[in-house]
């Protein structure tokens, strides 16, 4: 553990805690409850960017994605609200040990009557059975791909890669969590390698995040974005979607 953080254990699950005087508060990982119940229930469905990013638009295409830097899984979790299925992989060991107490407590939550309506408890439980995660390096995951599986079987269709990166964005919230993941991770470095390696592992097309105004992973330009006014999607299309 990075000095001058902490893992914390209480009622309402695991969360990173900053220590010393005026710390901002515990970042925890929420799939059930929150930002996530909300966007879940009135994030403007699939005309979102990122859902368009995917192909989730494109008829009734449900893609297999594989996120290589899920992080607290914010963005799968959107994805997989809108029909997508979803694997995580998280290569740091804390913020995989939070991402996986999110998904137990949110799965433990579910069946909450006091909570969830029959119809809510259907839903969130739908969503949750499309993702899942693996706490590995990204690499070390794609180049294991062909060694173990056919590719046409095994190779997922979209390919969604979110490096971390400093953030400009106004909200305390926002700001807590970035400080505290700079401090226990650090930036990626090596996103483009992840580019360039994900165009040969995948089906349909990758998918990166990036700052609105940044330059292109690994310097390539890719097929298209999809620009907002603080984050953009760049596509990299492999082959026209199904």
């Amino acid at each position: 553990m990075v000095e001058g953080l902490a893992l914390v254990v209480d009622g309402l699950g695991l969360s990173l805690q900053q220590l010393g005087k005026n710390a901002p508060g515990p970042v925890r990982c929420d799939f059930a409850g929150g930002a996530a119940k909300h966007r879940r229930l009135y994030g403007g469905g699939k005309g979102q960017d990122i859902a368009k990013a995917v192909g989730l638009n494109h008829k009734s295409f449900k893609p297999k994605i594989l996120d290589l830097t899920a992080g607290l899984g914010r963005d799968s979790f959107v994805l997989a609200s809108l029909g997508a299925s979803l694997l995580m992989l998280e290569r740091n060991p804390v913020v995989f040990a939070l991402l996986e107490d999110g998904l137990v407590r949110a799965r433990e939550q579910v069946l909450d009557k006091e909570l969830y309506d029959e119809k809510d408890e259907s839903d969130l439980t739908d969503i949750l059975n499309r993702i899942s995660s693996v706490g590995q390096d990204a690499k070390i995951y794609l180049q294991q791909l062909d060694e173990q599986f056919e590719p046409d079987v095994i190779y997922p269709d979209v390919i969604y890669i979110d490096p971390m990166f400093p953030t400009r964005e106004k909200s305390g919230k926002v700001k807590k969590e970035m400080q505290l993941f700079h401090q226990l991770v650090g930036a990626d470095d090596d996103g483009s390698e992840l580019l360039l390696l994900a165009l040969k592992k995948v089906k349909y097309r990758v998918v990166v995040k990036r700052p609105a105004h940044a330059p292109f992973l690994a310097e390539k330009k890719p097929g298209y974005s999809l620009k907002g006014k603080s984050t953009r999607f760049d596509i990299y299309p492999i082959k026209k979607l199904p």
